[in-house]
């Protein structure tokens, strides 16, 4: 079986299924019947006979990047070696800001709802808070547990 060029039917078939040559696939076994096909029509009738294909688009498989992103968001793969930037760059300072905030803030709140503290001691420890004074949740909590006992053992003494 000698082999034929079947080059013109193969970009016919690209132009008419709109893909690229690479992606045109002809039934080898029936070569004779490709050569045959001269015109567009007679391109497009093999392509409903199912001898002529077009092949699927190669692509790059997004499978690894969906476990790693999942492994990211249970919060692995995040250590020294994996980081990039610097610690502003991670998380910004702002939003470092407004996470801390909210959270003393809402302590603040059950602190004084509970009957804890005063709303004088109350609005005293907010603007502490909103002038940065406190690091964390904990060191605004033993702040809290050590002035606020302090005050009521001077209190006590005085009366």
């Amino acid at each position: 079986m000698a082999t034929i060029n079947l080059s013109k039917q193969k970009r016919m078939a690209a132009q008419v299924l709109k893909v690229g040559e690479g992606r045109i696939w002809i039934d080898p076994e029936t070569s004779e019947d490709i050569a045959e096909a001269i015109t567009r029509g007679n391109i497009r009738g093999l392509i409903e006979d199912g001898i002529i294909k077009k092949k699927q688009k190669k692509g790059v498989s997004r499978g690894r990047a969906r476990e790693q992103a999942m492994k990211k968001a249970l919060g692995h793969r995040k250590g020294q070696g994996s980081r990039k930037g610097a610690k502003g760059a991670r998380r910004g300072k702002k939003k470092l800001w407004i996470t801390k905030i909210r959270a003393l803030r809402r302590r603040l709140k059950e602190v004084r709802d509970e009957g804890y503290v005063d709303k004088t001691t109350y609005r005293m420890l907010y603007n502490k808070a909103k002038g940065g004074e406190f690091r964390s949740l904990a060191h605004l909590n033993d702040f809290i547990n050590t002035k606020i006992l302090l005050e009521e053992k001077e209190a006590k003494r005085i009366e």
